[in-house]
């Protein structure tokens, strides 16, 4: 079992692809809104980005300690909030130049390591493309 993360910027076409993913794995789905909206932490600072990663992170552990896949899609701005969260796979959906937050697209850090580049918003294409990349 794998923790999937699908980041990239908002509007990019994240949980859109984590919604076409997911049900092919069979797999748990973390949303970052869902989470925020849970937890009631609407901090974008980047304190409230590395508690939001940490979040996503204890739940995202706990899925998978139950025998899950798991599909979570957030932001994930910075190297240190990707740190903090243990994702075996990670898929940098890199379909827009900019979000419709700006300070997030002044803090968002392009990842230099990352298992899947999606460039297009075609979720059915790419879901099938990145099913294969994660069972093989």
């Amino acid at each position: 079992m794998k923790i999937i993360l699908i980041m990239g910027l908002p509007g990019a076409g994240k949980t859109t692809l984590a919604d076409e993913l997911a049900p092919k794995l069979g797999a748990k789905r973390l949303n970052a809104d869902e989470v925020r909206k849970a937890a009631n932490d609407w901090d974008f600072s980047e304190e409230g980005r590395k508690r939001q990663a940490k979040r996503m992170a204890n739940f995202a552990e706990e899925l998978k300690n139950q025998g899950n896949y798991v599909v979570a899609d957030f932001v994930c701005p910075t190297p240190e909030a990707r740190n903090l969260f243990p994702a075996d796979f990670v898929i940098w959906v890199d379909t827009i130049k900019e979000g419709r937050f700006d300070d997030t697209n002044k803090m968002f850090v392009k990842p230099e390591k990352y298992d899947f580049h999606v460039t297009s918003q075609d979720a059915k294409v790419w879901a099938e493309k990145i099913l294969k990349e994660i069972i093989q």
